[in-house]
């Protein structure tokens, strides 16, 4: 906190970056309290339904696009500068309570572990069934045809990738600009997995969001490939093959991001990421990422939930570090 002509000025601290992870880690993300990234996911499907329009050309599409993009990062942004500002002028506490609230709720871990937990717990009852319902509810992939090998694999991979986009993205964006930096983020990202398809549908209105996203992802991505690489290290996993497997296997995604800590994540646990899955319809042949030395089993998802935990910490030291960062040497 800070005295500028006579005012506090409450600023984006480290404390605050701690106490959202844990804030994260306890509360998850309950329903009933306000959730600015579920508002943005409301905002999002407005401003689509305002600008969308089917029946146009590609190039009208593209345009229609760009403008929606503009549209919820303007009111993003604005909401995210107004909240902030009302809240430090009317309290200091209160300023701190909403940076806090805000950088929670860009968090994902504890979430990202519940929603695939239930998949992995449906696995072990062999309720197959059930275990491909909630996975759909996670993965954009038809879930309906895969066994119990393909459903682990399914979890070992969005929980991997999802490293980056649910965690360790917001943490770096939130280290260096605070909540507008982590909102904006959240933004980019929410739009993105909302139009980013490469369907019928969004090919052309989503393609800005969807580049952009890859922008905004191109250095958390690298990020977390690194960071499971040393929370591999810190667990006695094989991290020297989880080195190894994301030099050799990220760059075959077509995704320019996704392949770092899904590789990361196959070589530390020794297993086989990636093949043939079924989007909207049609099989889709995803470049195999690791060796198959062990066996897509239920105790590798137990293994990849503690990994990811370990490389959340890693991401918060980062983060924090980062932070101090920027603190104490302002640009």
């Amino acid at each position: 906190m800070t005295k500028k002509n006579g005012v506090f000025r409450v600023l984006f601290l480290p404390w605050h970056l701690i106490a959202a992870y844990i804030l994260d880690l306890v509360l998850a993300d309950p329903r009933g309290l306000p959730h600015p990234i579920r508002w943005i996911g409301r905002l999002i499907s407005w401003a689509e339904l305002l600008l969308y329009d089917k029946s146009t050309s590609p190039l009208h599409q593209r345009l229609s696009g760009i403008a929606f993009w503009v549209l919820v990062v303007s009111v993003v942004l604005s909401a995210t500068v107004v909240i902030t500002g009302v809240s430090v002028h009317l309290h200091v506490i209160l300023g701190h309570i909403v940076f806090v609230w805000l950088a929670y709720t860009t968090l994902a871990v504890r979430s990202l572990h519940r929603e695939s937990a239930a998949v992995a717990s449906a696995l072990k009852e062999g309720d197959l069934v059930r275990a491909r319902e909630r996975l759909s509810m996670i993965v954009s992939r038809d879930t309906s045809g895969l066994d119990d090998k393909d459903i682990v694999r399914a979890l070992v991979e969005t929980v991997s990738e999802n490293i980056s986009d649910g965690i360790v993205a917001p943490l770096f964006y939130l280290a260096l600009g605070g909540p507008v930096c982590g909102m904006l983020y959240k933004a980019v990202n929410t739009m993105d997995s909302m139009v980013g398809y490469q369907n019928e549908r969004y090919r052309y209105f989503g393609w800005f969001a969807a580049r952009v996203d890859d922008a905004a992802n191109w250095i958390p991505a690298r990020l977390s490939g690194l960071l499971i690489v040393g929370a591999a290290a810190c667990m006695r996993l094989n991290w020297k093959e989880s080195w190894k497997v994301m030099r050799r296997d990220a760059r075959r995604m077509k995704s320019p991001n996704a392949g770092y800590p899904e590789a990361a994540a196959a070589g530390a646990l020794g297993v086989r990421l990636g093949g043939t899955n079924i989007y909207f319809g049609s099989p889709v042949e995803k470049p195999t990422l690791g060796d198959p030395v062990n066996r897509l089993s239920i105790d590798t998802f137990a293994v990849m939930i503690r990994l990811m935990y370990v490389t959340s910490l890693l991401a918060l030291v980062l983060a924090v570090g980062i932070r101090l960062g920027c603190l104490f040497n302002p640009v």
